[in-house]
């Protein structure tokens, strides 16, 4: 049975690590191997994301992954496409600043979360007017997914967009083992990543750390 807005909802605000999976950043290994491995490490949120993959095949490999986070108890966000969510009863979905209208999804998606990328304060205010659930600040430091972007926002950003917003915000880009304490230490209590998690060696302890990075500043 699909859960509700209220509980959707409720999960996010629980959710710590949050990997968005995609097969060009695996390694060379199946999207569901990945995906067990991040949910045997606990995440509470998974995106699917394959910008390339034909919509049947997406739509198939959906269907999996649904079947999985249900499981687990975990939230399944889909990236870009609202119909693809809808008809698969995903969770939420993910849009960027050149996707479909955050009003609009709202109007066909009521009970859907909406995630907007944002890259500034300002798309990050305008997102959280017109209804997203979240909004992802980024890219935080330079990252081989999106090498389209050549300003990188650094940890400062969450420093002056995260008091800002009213409604939970993620982080995102370029963020691993190595510097995922920089945004910690600037607020950041969601953070998205993909390679730090597809592209590991185990992605269950890889997950692990991870979390357990961003749960500790819980408890300073």
């Amino acid at each position: 049975m699909a859960l509700t807005k209220t509980e959707r909802l409720q999960i996010l605000e629980t959710v710590d690590l949050y990997p968005v999976i995609s097969t060009a950043y695996a390694a060379g290994r199946a999207s569901l191997e990945v995906l067990d491995g991040a949910l045997a490490g606990g995440v509470k949120i998974v995106q699917l994301r394959e910008k390339e993959m034909a919509m049947g095949e997406l739509y198939e490999l959906a269907l999996a992954y649904r079947q999985r986070t249900a499981a687990a108890q975990a939230l399944l966000m889909v990236n870009d496409h609202i119909d693809l969510a809808l008809a698969m009863e995903a969770d939420g979905v993910h849009l960027g600043q050149d996707d479909f209208p955050l009003a609009a999804a709202r109007r066909i998606a009521p009970e859907l979360i909406l995630g907007r990328s944002t890259h500034n304060l300002r798309q990050a205010l305008e997102a959280q007017e017109q209804g997203a659930d979240y909004v992802n600040i980024g890219p935080i430091f330079p990252t081989g997914t999106k090498p389209e972007h050549k300003v990188f926002l650094g940890p400062q950003a969450i420093r002056e967009i995260g008091p800002r917003l009213r409604i939970p915000f993620t982080v995102m880009g370029g963020i691993h083992a190595g510097n995922i304490g920089q945004v910690v230490a600037a607020g950041a209590r969601r953070i998205a990543v993909v390679t730090a998690v597809t592209q590991a060696p185990d992605i269950a302890a890889a997950v692990r750390e991870l979390r357990r990075i961003i749960l500790g500043a819980e408890r300073l």
